[in-house]
């Protein structure tokens, strides 16, 4: 396996904690990722979906008290891979998005590269 399984790839990350998403992003270009978009709330990230192509995502499912699911819905009807990031685990996440995969906060670096490539079928 890679060192940097991510090479290449787009990445989404809906994060409002600028601490995390700083983070997130530290991670995900150790993992190689070309490029890491970032949006810290539904509309900017919905926008960036309008604008933008992207091979995956993670998104926070709190958003300053607003939930992401708008962008789950935009990442889904385009078709691109996405997993919610919260710390209270798949008991946050709504039945209809079950069968997403859930990162659990506080983040690890193999855990968030070991999601990306299962995400991404690496």
């Amino acid at each position: 396996m890679s060192d940097k399984p991510l090479t290449g790839r787009r990445i989404l990350v809906v994060e409002d904690e600028l601490m995390i998403l700083m983070l997130v992003e530290d991670m995900l270009a150790e993992l190689g990722c070309t490029s890491i978009t970032s949006a810290a709330t539904v509309n900017q990230a919905l926008a960036f979906i309008d604008e933008k192509e992207f091979d995956a995502a993670t998104l926070d499912v709190n958003l300053h008290g607003i939930k992401s699911f708008p962008i789950a819905d935009a990442l889904a009807a385009r078709g691109v891979p996405f997993m919610f990031a919260t710390g209270f685990g798949a008991e946050g996440v709504p039945a209809r998005y079950h069968q997403q995969p859930v990162l659990r906060k506080p983040f690890r670096y193999q855990d968030v590269s070991d999601q990306f490539q299962r995400l991404l079928n690496l």
